[in-house]
């Protein structure tokens, strides 16, 4: 018996009315489904509040994330992607079929630095993979309480990929906050939309995943 997905209900909005600007703030976000059951299954720890939106028209398919924090880490090394592997960040990751063959990430950091790569089963990532640029737009603010990433993905790529059918979106939703250590160190806190039910923490596997349905209200 195939299991049933955990879903989000995305709403409408009239074309080209919500502008990204990394803040999300527009009044058309109030009219979003809010989702807020996050948790990390392998850390006992408190999570810190977390927010979840998106929205769509008829060109886009719009998302944003408000983390409360008030210590946001940022290596800030350099601008690769091990720097960005080492921050806090928000996650989105996009699978075409249950198999995970393949899938797609998107891991943004606070600045907004963005890691988004082409994946395929038992973590093989391919990060000369691209989101094409014209069809991406990343922003984000940080503020003394917390951070917003916003963002927006055209239709037509997330059709030509493979990821919109019948207007659902599989979709994992997740978060990395990294907390410092006695030694100086930094350690992740893994945060999740959906529990794995994996023994150790991992995002990468079919069972942290649900359904983003497009509806028309």
């Amino acid at each position: 018996m195939k299991n049933k997905l955990k879903c989000y209900h995305v709403k409408k909005i009239n074309n080209r009315e919500l502008k990204i600007t990394g803040k999300a703030d527009n009044i058309l976000w109030d009219e979003a489904k809010v989702l807020n059951d996050f948790n990390s299954p392998w850390n006992k720890e408190k999570v810190k509040k977390i927010t979840f939106k998106a929205l769509w028209d008829t060109e886009n398919f719009f998302f944003c994330f408000i983390i409360e924090d008030s210590e946001v880490y940022i290596d800030t090394t350099d601008d690769t992607i091990s720097s960005i592997n080492n921050s806090d960040r928000v996650e989105v990751f996009f699978r075409t079929n249950v198999l995970l063959d393949p899938y797609y990430c998107l891991e943004i950091d606070p600045t907004p630095r963005i890691m988004n790569f082409r994946a395929r089963p038992n973590k093989q990532f391919d990060f000369n993979w691209n989101w094409p640029n014209k069809d991406i737009s990343i922003k984000s603010h940080i503020q003394k309480e917390f951070f917003t990433v916003e963002g927006s993905i055209s239709l037509d790529s997330l059709r030509a990929f493979n990821l919109l059918n019948n207007n659902k979106i599989e979709a994992g939703i997740y978060r990395a906050k990294f907390k410092q250590k006695q030694d100086g160190s930094y350690d992740p806190t893994w945060i999740t939309w959906i529990n794995p039910n994996t023994e150790n923490p991992n995002f990468h596997v079919q069972s942290s995943f649900g359904t983003l349905k497009l509806i028309n209200n």
